[in-house]
């Protein structure tokens, strides 16, 4: 089969072969995960005011306030496939100390309680916390990408199917070890990719952007150029419409600028023959460290368990997972130098030989992918051409994702 498509206002050509026999064989070692399609959806936002709901919901947050009249009632936080529900629970008959130990234990409950509304935004007045203790497909709880994990799935590996050894075997053993996580696990809390599968669609995303860069253009910085006059044409669209539309969002707005000075930086390495092999595998594990970084429902301790095997996680096994949310822990490394600890990993764990240069190539395109060090590079600036392609991928992808319908 030969996959036709386009990206990135329909600019980015995305095509890949891939014959059915090898599609089945992708998908049979690394399965999609499971959706709940065809089972119910609840969205408060097609419930009326006084409607009594019984869902089963997961508790993000819970905090206990005070009314004007000292009364304590409890402030949560829920959430479900379709998004962040608000609710509270009043303090009426001891219900917030009957309950407090319940919400301290468990993350999932089936929630009984009532629609309300309050200057047209909608919560749950809760009367009833059930406590859920089996396992829960997360994506029964959780925001998830609309688009077909099976084509991102079959897209990833064909991409990293092209790559030369000892690349390759370095990609396919993070995808053997991890690959449960990295299928399902978002690629932000807020601003991009915050849904699950969000890690998968967005690696897929720059994967095609560094793709068309090397592949569809004949030099890497007249395809740069190219991608940001699409910004420009698309930035000067988006400021049109917000006369027409006042609370319209401007997604490209500040970003032409930043681009051009990305792009101007690279003449220092215009000598350079970028490494496709390198900025693939590079881009594979750019957030790959986000496993270690946030924490969600279902989420497994393999990322932990590969770099710390002598690790006592009794503290990780005891954390009460729920929303996407920083885990403790991962924060205090960050998903950067956890990206670049987890490509060590995996050379160690497939036993190839990569050159002393490679390695430092890909690890500086991993330190440096967020570009600045206010924005979160773990370097100065980038220090190679395939430092500064990672980036702006990175940056085109991560913006345009906020002007995608179907996310």
């Amino acid at each position: 089969m030969t996959a036709q498509g386009h990206y990135f206002y329909q600019f980015i050509p995305v095509s890949y072969q891939l014959t059915e026999s090898d599609k089945q064989k992708i998908l049979t070692q690394f399965p999609s995960p499971t959706l709940p399609t065809g089972e119910h959806f609840f969205s408060i936002q097609e419930k009326e005011k006084g409607d009594f709901i019984n869902e089963l919901l997961l508790l993000n947050e819970s905090e206990t306030k005070l009314t004007k009249t000292n009364k304590q009632f409890l402030k949560m936080s829920f959430s479900n496939n379709a998004g962040i529900i608000q609710a509270k629970m009043w303090d009426n008959n001891g219900e917030i100390a009957a309950n407090k130990s319940l919400i301290e234990q468990y993350s999932i409950f089936q929630v009984q309680g009532m629609v309300d509304e309050f200057k047209g935004n909608k919560s749950i007045t809760v009367n009833r916390l059930e406590p859920v203790k089996e396992d829960i497909n997360p994506f029964k709880l959780l925001p998830y990408t609309n688009q077909d994990l099976d084509e991102l799935t079959t897209e990833l590996f064909s991409y990293l199917y092209e790559l030369e050894k000892p690349y390759q075997t370095i990609c396919l053993q993070a995808m053997n070890e991890l690959w449960q996580d990295f299928s399902t696990a978002p690629a932000a809390k807020g601003f991009h990719h915050n849904y699950l599968g969000g890690l998968l669609k967005h690696t897929v995303g720059l994967m095609r952007f560094a793709r068309y860069i090397l592949k569809f253009e004949d030099h890497p910085i007249q395809a740069l150029i190219k991608l940001v006059s699409v910004v420009e044409k698309a930035y000067k669209n988006e400021l049109w419409q917000s006369y027409q539309a006042p609370n319209a969002k401007l997604i490209w707005r500040d970003t032409v600028d930043h681009l051009y000075h990305m792009i101007e930086g690279t003449k220092d390495y215009q000598e350079q023959t970028p490494n496709y092999d390198v900025l693939l595998t590079s881009i594979l594990f750019h957030d790959i460290g986000k496993l270690c970084e946030y924490d969600y429902t279902s989420r497994s301790a393999k990322a932990f368990e590969l770099l710390y095997p002598t690790a006592d996680m009794t503290n990780l096994q005891n954390n009460k997972q729920a929303g996407i949310a920083m885990d403790p822990l991962g924060v205090l490394i960050g998903h950067i130098p956890y990206g670049v600890m987890l490509f060590n990993k995996m050379m160690e764990l497939s036993k190839v030989q990569l050159s002393l240069t490679s390695i430092h190539a890909i690890s500086h395109c991993i330190l440096c992918h967020h570009g600045l060090p206010e924005w979160g590079s773990a370097v100065r600036k980038p220090q190679s051409l395939e430092g500064y392609l990672i980036h702006i991928v990175d940056y085109l992808d991560s913006r345009y994702e906020n002007t995608e319908t179907t996310k």
